[in-house]
């Protein structure tokens, strides 16, 4: 299984994506493969910035990928890279972070919990916080 990040959804969706090809061919080789999915925070990203969110779910089912709710352990693991990584922020920027928890901290620990590897055009916060995640990467 792989699990693929929002990104490459949106990039699949928008075929004047710079990364559309891409993204195309990553679903299409995870999906013929071991299979490819995401979670239920990705189908609320990719909502949230869709003009029809009630056929989301059904256009991702339409190319054979998985969507799968959220380990409960992913909130441990997520919480401590995101943790670490306003500590990170505040002392390189002096800036602080929003308090809610990014969704990329959630989709990186539930790669990293099932041991999946995870598609992302996104790849420096996955490779910092999550270094034990296999990434695939335009």
């Amino acid at each position: 299984m792989i699990l693929l990040d929002t990104n490459v959804l949106i990039y699949g969706f928008d075929p004047a994506s710079p990364h559309h090809e891409w993204a195309r061919s990553t679903i299409a080789e995870a999906v013929s493969g071991d299979g490819g999915c995401i979670n239920a925070v990705s189908l609320a990203e990719v909502c949230v910035g869709d003009v029809e969110p009630g056929t989301v779910a059904d256009r991702i089912r339409s190319w054979g990928v998985e969507i799968l709710d959220v380990p409960v352990a992913t909130a441990e693991v997520g919480a401590g890279a995101y943790l670490a990584y306003r500590q990170r922020r505040r002392a390189e920027s002096g800036q602080d972070s929003p308090r809610t928890p990014l969704p990329d901290f959630v989709i990186g620990a539930h790669a990293l919990i099932m041991g999946w590897p995870l598609a992302t055009a996104d790849s420096r916060r996955f490779a910092t916080y999550f270094p034990g995640v296999v990434l695939k990467t335009p």
